[in-house]
């Protein structure tokens, strides 16, 4: 479905952010681009979307498809029009619509009054919680309830491809339990593919079928997900834990930095 090939990129003509990464996504997988933060995560979904003019960002080399379509150069409602939409890092909800407004708001490439009003039946019913909080403006919700409305949203315009950018960021435990459980059925029961950015290795993997490991604005480590999980180095730099099963010590720097060339 989605297949990125030796993409570099960089901000303001200056700095390169991507270092010719490749990788892809089949049709109907959840599949998750891991990385600590600067690793060039949100800038890989960010040239995906298009959203490159307001960011200063310029992809050098490289191809992006979908589908078998190039797509490097579409405007980003072009691109969502095509079946991809990214939920951003960070929610980016219009905190002074209400609920219902931006729910609306994400149905913007179709004319169609009842899908629009079929979609919003549909996200209440992932989201039970929002039907309470329909005519509230967004602004005054929580958290967790911010981040099922940017999901909720992001579902509105009938996605193919479904981009989240840490969507466990900032959130209780049992929160992001809850909107993991609804990606799953997103995937499983709408056939909705899934591009999983996130720092939570061990939940993030726990969802996915495979997945990639970006370090520095490169691909160092990819494979099927459960491999991943079980990897001496993904445990060590990711989960924190040693071999003996207990927590890094930051303390042992020099030891850390020797480790992780495998990543460079």
């Amino acid at each position: 479905m989605l297949n990125v090939n030796n993409l570099e990129a960089t901000y303001n003509d200056v700095i390169l952010a991507l270092k010719g990464i490749s990788f892809e996504v089949l049709e109907g997988q959840i599949v998750a681009l891991l990385g600590s933060n600067g690793a060039g995560k949100t800038t890989t979904l960010n040239l995906i979307s298009g959203l490159t003019k307001s960011q200063d960002l310029k992809i050098e080399k490289g191809v992006i498809e979908f589908r078998g379509a190039k797509i490097n150069h579409f405007r980003p409602h072009n691109i969502v029009r095509k079946g991809i939409v990214q939920t951003p890092e960070g929610r980016k909800i219009f905190k002074e619509l209400t609920v219902r407004e931006n729910l609306i708001a994400g149905s913007y490439t179709s004319k169609n009054k009842k899908a629009c009003l079929e979609g919003i039946k549909k996200i209440l019913f992932y989201f039970p919680i929002l039907k309470k909080r329909l005519n509230q403006l967004a602004g005054y919700l929580s958290g967790g309830e911010q981040q099922m409305l940017a999901f909720g949203r992001s579902l509105m315009s009938g996605p193919v491809l479904l981009m989240m950018d840490e969507p466990s960021l900032g959130l209780a435990p049992l929160v992001v339990e809850e909107i993991f459980m609804i990606i799953v059925r997103v995937n499983r029961d709408d056939n909705v593919t899934i591009l999983l950015v996130e720092q939570n290795a061990n939940i993030a993997f726990k969802v996915s079928s495979y997945g990639y490991i970006m370090e520095n604005g490169k691909i160092v480590l990819d494979g099927p997900s459960d491999k991943l999980l079980e990897s001496k180095d993904v445990k060590e730099f990711y989960l924190g834990l040693t071999d003996v099963g207990t927590r890094k010590s930051y303390r042992e720097v020099k030891h850390y930095k020797r480790r992780k060339r495998w990543l460079s």
